[in-house]
């Protein structure tokens, strides 16, 4: 028995909560935030700020880059200069404004397909285009398509590359040579990459993921990162992340994008919540970790043995499951409508990260136990009534 406690339920209906807002017979295990309480530590932060009382404007603070810096140094091997880091409202934000600052309209950028679906938001309502470059899959296994990837990136309009790491949805920590060669090719045809590493912190226990700019000197020098406490914590609505950017010309225009589009402003819990999470939420994590990838095996052996018609993809990062469904037939979304329509259950068709995804589905299974058994026997009843 550990520290915390995962089992518990949190009654989230009526509290704003966009993932809960459904009806009273559906179960959401679709958007990716999870069902836990953030670690008691953060709870605690944030009720010392509350009692203050006074909430202007939040200046940084040296604790804040220090925070960045000692957890990315201890937990990923990555060495943070303070000057490095520049303070965003979130990931999201963040890839909007470079997209906005770094490319002209009608340029291209570079995605690896099925990847998160906002991506696609981020390019195209800033003007751009997508330029897919879909990822082999091929015996339950995700891996880049190294040859596609660099026609891509010869594109003389294609001048930014948006890079999942670890990648959602497929929950898949790129190695070493993988994310070396994306940094050569991109050095190679003039383009930067933007490395969202959000999701980098949730990965099976034991592992770490590697972070983009650890790789090389080339990886460094054109690359941004974008990290956050957010997703690992799950106080995504606390709007805090940071961007990473080693070169000093990027991290001009970088910092100046976050400034004009009025993102690089911390509210008052902003530093709180990520200091307390980086300095006193290690031990919460990592139980966390053992408890959601706990819940990966309960769900990859109970679809194997009672729905064996689809297949759970591995991942080694991240609490949602990526679906193959590709076995029953039918397209992602008449798949996910009719099992949300029978049954309850709401988990997001495949076809939102791309054309690739069109046979997957995405589940988020960081949630109890309890929580887990019901959507997964509403899965089995929804894929049996098809």
């Amino acid at each position: 028995m550990g520290k915390y406690d995962f089992d518990t339920p949190v009654n989230r209906r009526g509290t704003d909560s966009l993932k809960w807002d459904v009806a009273e017979n559906e179960l959401p295990m679709w958007v990716a935030d999870m069902d836990f309480q953030t670690a008691p530590e953060i709870r605690n932060a944030i009720a010392d700020r509350l009692a203050h009382g006074v909430f202007g404007y939040a200046d940084l603070t040296p604790e804040w880059y220090a925070a960045y810096q000692n957890w990315w140094d201890k937990r990923h091997g990555l060495k943070i200069e303070k000057e490095w880091l520049i303070f965003s409202t979130g990931v999201i934000p963040s890839l909007s404004s470079i997209v906005r600052k770094l490319t002209t309209p009608n340029e291209k950028v570079i995605i690896q397909t099925p990847v998160y679906n906002i991506f696609f938001n981020s390019i195209v309502n800033n003007g751009c285009r997508p330029l897919e470059s879909p990822l082999h899959y091929e015996n339950g296994e995700y891996s880049m398509d190294f040859e596609d990837l660099e026609k891509k990136m010869a594109d003389p309009q294609a001048s930014l590359m948006i890079l999942c790491n670890p990648h959602n949805p497929v929950g898949k920590i790129w190695d070493k040579d993988s994310l070396a060669k994306v940094g050569e090719l991109a050095k190679k045809y003039g383009v930067t990459v933007v490395s969202d590493e959000i999701h980098c912190d949730i990965t099976v226990p034991g592992k770490s993921y590697i972070p983009f700019a650890s790789v090389s000197d080339t990886c460094k020098d054109i690359s941004i990162t974008c990290i956050a406490p957010t997703k690992a914590f799950n106080i995504a609505g606390m709007q805090t992340s940071a961007v990473v950017v080693p070169n000093p010309f990027l991290r001009h225009k970088v910092w100046r994008a976050l400034n004009t589009d009025e993102v690089a402003e911390p509210n008052s819990f902003a530093q709180v919540v990520t200091e307390a999470a980086f300095n006193e939420g290690g031990e919460w994590l990592d139980e966390m970790r053992e408890y959601v990838f706990d819940n990966r095996r309960i769900a990859e052996e109970f679809i194997a043995k009672e729905i064996p018609s689809i297949k759970a993809v591995s991942g080694e990062a991240t609490y949602l499951m990526w679906l193959d469904i590709s076995g029953l037939g039918k397209s992602s979304d008449e798949v996910a409508k009719a099992i949300r329509k029978e049954t309850g259950l709401y988990v997001t068709e495949g076809l939102e990260y791309g054309e690739t995804g069109r046979y997957f589905l995405r589940m988020n299974v960081a949630c109890t136990k309890e929580t887990l058994k019901d959507g997964l026997n509403r899965l089995k009843e929804g894929v049996l009534k098809l």
